[in-house]
């Protein structure tokens, strides 16, 4: 079975996730299938937070893709933060 998941990336205290496509029986850091995007969550200043390719994940989903909980959280922020960036103001 296929998993959306997140690879652990960065240094020691820095972290740094990509989100993958990766068979469920693989190890968390160890082969995927895809990136489908990232989340840096000590992003500071004008750095981008995190990127998801929505349409990849709606095919992998398609698929039969499980998503894991920490990215299905994060999948609902970024939703939610493309929302209020498309409301004009």
């Amino acid at each position: 079975m296929v998993t959306i998941r997140m690879n652990r990336g960065g240094a020691k205290g820095r972290p740094f996730y990509n989100i993958v496509a990766a068979d469920s029986r693989a190890r968390r850091d160890g082969r995927f299938v895809e990136r489908v995007g990232f989340y840096n969550p000590i992003a500071a200043g004008g750095e981008e937070p995190f990127r998801i390719d929505l349409a990849r994940v709606d095919y992998w989903r398609g698929v039969g893709a499980q998503v894991s909980p920490s990215v299905e959280r994060l999948l609902k922020q970024f939703a939610k933060a493309a929302k209020t960036a498309a409301v004009p103001a």
